[in-house]
C-alpha cells in the first residue's frame, strides 16, 4: 500500500520507521542538512568565513550532568555573534551542545530534538540515553562528506541515565563516534584550555552548585586563552548558558542565576586573575 506525500508514492511500511532521518534520506533528502549539495561545491575555500560556536564544557556531578557553552561566535579573526546559544534540550534526559559550523550546527540541534520525539511516537517509550548517542552518531556520518569540504560540527551529548542512576557524556568526531567521557569533557576551540580548568577544580561527586562554577572557571579560562571563546560579558549583561539534566529533568539555568555565578567568577579573578588553585592531596 502507497500514500501520496508530497507528490510521491511512500509505501505505508516506511512510515512506521523509528528514525525520522532515515525516513528523510530516503525520500526526501533535500530536507536533511546538506542533503543539496548546491552552492557547497568550494566550500573550504568559504568555511572560514562562516560563523563558527565554540567552546562547550559538559561536567558529572552527584545528581547528574551540568552542560555550558560560552556565547560567542566567530567568522575568521571576527565577532560574528555575541549572544548565540549553543546547548539545547534533546528531551527531558538529554541536552546537546554544538561546536563548529553555526547554522549547521543549529539545523542539526533542531532534526536530533526531531529524532527523539519522533521515536518516542513511533515505539511508545523513550529511547536509551546510549540509543541517543547512537542516532546522533549516524547523523554526523551523514555530514562527512560536506565537513571533508570544510563545513565541520561536532556535538557534546550529556544526559542522566535513568538506568544507571548517573550523569554520561559522549563525544564525536567528524566522522562519527559515539565515544564516553568520564567526569568532564570540552570540545571547541577553547577546549584544551577548558579541560586544563577542569582537571585542576574537578572532584568526585561534586553538587550541581559547585559543578556549575566548575564549568564558569573553565569558560573563564577557555576565553582568558582563545580568541574564538567569549567570556562573561559584563557590560553587555550576556552570560554563558548553563544546564542541568539529572533525575529532574532538563533545567536551563535563569539567565539571573547565572549572572550571579558569572559575577562571583569575576570578583575572585580581579583578586586572582589566574583562577582558583586546586589543594594538593597525599
Amino acid at each position: 500500500m502507497y500514500l501520496d506525500l508530497c507528490g510521491r508514492r511512500v509505501p505505508v511500511q516506511a512510515l512506521a520507521s523509528s528514525s525520522f532521518t532515515g525516513f528523510l534520506s530516503s525520500y526526501a533528502p533535500r530536507l536533511l542538512p546538506g542533503g543539496s549539495r548546491r552552492g557547497f561545491p568550494e566550500a573550504g575555500d568559504t568555511a572560514g568565513a562562516l560563523p563558527h560556536g565554540t567552546t562547550i564544557v559538559a561536567v558529572v556531578c552527584d545528581a547528574g550532568v551540568v552542560l555550558a557553552s560560552d556565547r560567542r561566535a566567530t567568522a575568521g579573526n571576527m565577532i560574528s555573534k555575541r549572544d548565540v546559544e549553543k546547548v539545547f534540550r534533546c528531551d527531558d534526559f538529554s541536552a546537546v551542545g554544538i561546536a563548529g559550523v553555526l547554522t549547521l550546527g543549529l539545523e542539526f540541534a533542531r532534526l536530533f530534538q526531531i529524532e527523539v520525539e519522533h521515536y518516542e511516537k513511533i515505539e511508545g517509550r523513550s529511547l536509551s540515553l546510549v540509543g541517543k548517542a547512537n542516532r546522533l552518531a549516524a547523523m554526523i556520518r551523514g555530514n562527512l562528506g560536506l565537513a571533508m569540504q570544510g563545513l565541520v560540527l561536532v556535538p557534546l551529548l550529556a544526559g542522566y541515565d535513568p538506568d544507571g542512576g548517573a550523569g554520561r557524556i559522549f563525544s564525536y568526531d567528524p566522522t562519527g563516534g559515539p565515544m564516553e567521557e568520564y567526569r568532564f569533557y570540552s570540545i571547541g576551540s577553547g577546549s584544551v584550555f577548558a579541560r586544563g580548568a577542569l582537571k585542576k577544580l574537578y572532584t568526585e561527586g561534586m553538587p550541581a552548585s559547585e559543578a556549575v562554577l566548575c564549568c564558569l572557571q573553565a569558560l573563564y579560562d577557555a576565553a582568558d586563552d582563545d580568541s574564538a571563546t567569549g567570556g562573561p560579558d559584563m557590560a553587555r549583561h550576556i552570560f554563558p548558558v548553563v544546564t542541568t539534566v539529572t533525575a529532574d529533568g532538563f533545567r536551563c539555568l535563569p539567565e539571573a542565576e547565572v549572572a550571579e555565578a558569572a559575577r562571583r567568577v569575576v570578583a575572585e579573578r580581579m583578586e586572582s586573575p589566574d583562577g582558583p588553585v586546586a589543594p594538593l592531596r597525599n
